[in-house]
This record gives structure tokens, sequence and C-alpha cells, in this order.
């Protein structure tokens, strides 16, 4: 699939320093979309830019900025940098998350806070604060979702919680700019093997014990990979979907119809 259209533009992608955000920041630079990556990860970080340079970007058409999405001033300081090393910005990719496991009686009000402050409240201030930068070259926005919005499981409530509101954020914000020429949309992964479940607490025996469960719940009968979801980011950010807005595309082998 041909998507030299993402050739030379500006694509910012958060939580950029591993699982689907390191796939998706790679894939966008075989693309030739210069790049700026954000995490918190600062070593992380700079492994990520080589592993682009060595993609075929130069080094300055990609730009590492370490931050903490949950602090506004990081936030603001990603967006700022990225419009004065660049001097535009094109797609904005929100990946960063995190995941906070616990029932309605488990969890505390700090960790739902935890949990909505990362998923939900640094994808509003971002777009917020990238949008009139996308407006000006009539860009777009991909939300890195879950399927959990739509099918939510037991243990996860903050995080289902979460996801369904980056649903509601991408139809909400799609219809309010798409009269300017601006297209929002996300994708809806399953379960994709990647870090987040470990750093929930898993260790790695409880994990694979998990994935190994997990292909039963996927018709398809596996798990999915990081670049499965990375392709169809790159589909939606280019203008092969032009003609796609407020769409939240599942990437789940079936689980969600299951």
């Amino acid at each position: 699939m041909a998507t030299s259209s993402l050739s030379q533009k500006v694509a910012l992608v958060t939580g950029a320093t591993s699982g689907i955000g390191k796939s998706i920041a790679i894939s966008l630079a075989k693309e030739g979309c210069y790049l700026s990556i954000t995490g918190r990860n600062e070593t992380a970080l700079q492994e990520v830019k080589q592993i682009c340079c060595e993609a075929g970007l130069l080094a300055n058409k990609v730009l590492a900025v370490p931050g903490d999405l949950s602090k506004d001033e990081d936030c603001k300081r990603i967006v700022s940098a990225t419009i004065d090393h660049f001097q535009k910005l094109n797609i904005l990719i929100n990946n960063a998350g995190i995941l906070v496991r616990g029932s309605l009686e488990e969890l505390s009000i700090d960790d739902f806070d935890k949990q909505l402050n990362i998923n939900t409240r640094s994808v509003f201030l971002m777009m917020k604060l990238a949008l009139p930068h996308i407006l000006a070259t009539k860009g777009n926005i991909v939300n890195v979702s879950s399927n959990l919005s739509i099918k939510p499981i037991a243990g996860y409530l903050a995080y289902n919680v979460s996801k369904a509101a980056v649903d509601q954020l991408t139809r909400s914000v799609a219809l309010e700019v798409a009269e300017r020429g601006v297209r929002v949309n996300s994708v809806n992964p399953a379960v994709i093997v990647t870090e987040v479940h470990k750093r929930a607490g898993m260790d790695e025996a409880a994990y694979q014990k998990f994935l190994e469960h997990a292909k039963s719940l996927h018709p398809i009968g596996r798990v999915g990979q990081v670049e499965e979801v990375s392709r169809a980011v790159i589909f939606l950010a280019s203008d092969h979907a032009s003609f796609i807005t407020g769409v939240t595309l599942l990437i789940d082998g079936g689980s969600t119809i299951a």
C-alpha cells in the first residue's frame, strides 16, 4: 500500500518509546514522514530516534522531546517545540496510555484520576494545543483507543471508562472540525503484545499465561502484534483515508463480536 502522501509531512507521536507508539513512529519514518516523538523515558526516546533515522530520516527530521503528559506544562512544551522545529504540524497521534487495574470496589480515587489523566485528559489537551496548527495544514488526528471502550471487561473499570471517553472525544472533535478540512479518527486494538500489562503489575509468567488465554478470546485464534495497529494508523493518517472521519476502527481479531 503506497502512502507517499505522508512524505515530508510532520507527525507528533506521543508514547513513542515502546509498543504501539514505537511501531507507529518507525512506520511513519519509513514513509518519509518527519517526526516529533515524545515519551517519559529519554534513553528509550533516543533509541527510537536512532531507529527512525536508520529507516531513512535525517537526524534533524526526528525531534525527540521528553515529557510527561500528566503535566500540562509538558504538553504545551512538546507542541511548542514541534512547531518551533518544523514550523508546521500535519498529524497528531495520541498513543500514550497506561493501564490501571481494579474494580469499582478496589480502585481508589487517586487510581481513577491517574488513569483518566493520562488516557483521556492528556488526549483532550494535546488535541486542543495541536488543533490550530493542524487546521492550518488541513491535517488529521489519530487517537489510539481500545476495544474495551466498546466491550468492557471486569477488573479494568478505569481503563474501560478512559477509552470510552477517548472514542467520544474522537467523534465529537471530528464533528467540530470536519467542515474545516480536518479528520479525526481512532484505532481500537484488542490484546496486542506490548509491555503495558507488565507495567500494570503482571510478572512475565502471568503475562505469558494471559496471552495464551487471550488467544481463545479472539476468533482469529491469536493475539495481535504492534505492526498490525501501526499499519492501520498509517492508513488513517494518509490521504488513502481522505473520506474517513469520526471512525473508531477495531483491530481486534474479531474479539468484540465474539
